[in-house]
Parts: C-alpha cells; structure tokens; sequence
C-alpha cells in the first residue's frame, strides 16, 4: 500500500522559514556568506530540502535574511515612537537595537558589502535617524533624555558596542544588556538623581585581572 505524502501545516512552514532565517542571520554574521546553505539548514534544524523550498538559490535566502533584519530594525524604531512614555520608547529602542546587533554580529556589513546595489541604504539609514531624532525630541521635552544629547550619540553607541561582537556567542546577549543599561543611565537627564534600575548580570568575560573591590 502507498503511503500519501503529507504535507506540512502552514504554521509548520511559517516555524521552518522563521528558524532558517534566525539561523541565516546567526551563522553568516559568525563565519561569513560563504558558509554552505547545508550549514544554514543543520544550525535551523531542517534538511536542505526544506531550506531550498522557502529559498531556491543562496542569494534569495541572504537577501531575505537582510531583509528581515531591516523589517526587525524598522519594528524596533516604530514600537518607539508609538509608546505614550517618550523615555520608556527611549530606553527600549537602545535595548533592542544592542539586542539585535549582537545577535546579527556583522552580518549587516557583510551583506552591504557584498550587495552594495541591493538597498537604498543612505536613504534607509537617513529614515531611520529622522525617526530617532523625534522619539529624542520627546524625550527631551519630557525632560527624561539629558539635552545635550544627539542622534550621533547614539550612532557612537552602536561603533562602541561592536567591541561586544567579538565576545564569545555564549555571553555576547548578556555583555550587550549590560552594556545598554549602562549607556541608558548615561543618557538618562540628571543620572543618579534617583536610583537606577538594577544592572543585568555582568557576564564572565576571562578578564586577566580580578574586578576593583568597591
């Protein structure tokens, strides 16, 4: 007797391309977009014939990977500006955006540099500053964010927070919160006026020498 092929359920199919794009986006900031699409499926936990279903060529599944992080980017800035508390919008957009860097690690440059023709990318970049400069203007005005403050601040966070991508994968999400809650109090109008909210766990980095005693 032959058995019918079964077909996945659409949920089933939406879990697989939303696995394979998180693991496109992991593995090539890791090794780089030469690394086999086999890889890309091993890691989300499919066989390749799954992988190619939803992605026919490499190209189709970098490009779509890039593609998610730009829709994931652009969530993150628009959550912001819809929040009532200007600084509470603030504060979470610094929390995502370090999130979202360390776990793509380098991928966005690498995909940039591969596909320089593939996005408008000063226009995109230029909208999305547009967008930060008003959530900070609301901030100010709440007086929450300190009013010295400007988008290139928060440009030279994320050139400083690269140091985070070269930290081990197993503590790179927890250097990066510990990271935005400092860069936060930074921010924040009159820091210690109050108490700050607790910092997340400080992650062991293999320092070669011990932390100061307070």
């Amino acid at each position: 007797m032959t058995v019918p092929l079964t077909r996945p359920s659409r949920s089933d199919a939406r879990d697989n391309r939303a696995r394979i794009l998180e693991a496109a986006r992991t593995v090539f900031g890791e090794e780089g977009l030469s690394t086999p699409v086999r890889e890309i499926a091993r890691h989300a936990g499919v066989g390749p014939a799954t992988l190619y279903r939803h992605f026919p060529t490499k190209r189709d599944l970098i490009t779509e990977t890039f593609a998610e992080q730009r829709r994931a980017c652009h969530a993150v800035v628009r959550d912001a500006l819809a929040d009532p508390d200007p600084w509470r919008g603030f504060r979470g957009l610094v929390e995502r955006i370090c999130e979202l860097h360390a776990r793509s690690r380098g991928f966005a440059d690498t995909f940039m540099a591969a596909y320089p023709e593939a996005v408008d990318f000063a226009a995109d970049r230029e909208r999305t500053l547009r967008a930060v400069a008003e959530l900070a203007r609301r901030a100010q005005r709440a007086g929450a964010l300190r009013s010295g403050f400007v988008v290139d601040d928060l440009v030279l966070m994320l050139l400083a927070h690269r140091g985070v991508q070269d930290i081990p994968r197993a503590d790179r999400l927890a250097a990066s919160r510990r990271f935005a809650a400092f860069v936060i109090e930074a921010f924040r109008a009159a820091p210690g006026a109050e108490a700050p909210a607790p910092l997340p766990p400080a992650p062991r980095l293999g320092l070669a020498h011990p932390p100061v005693a307070p």
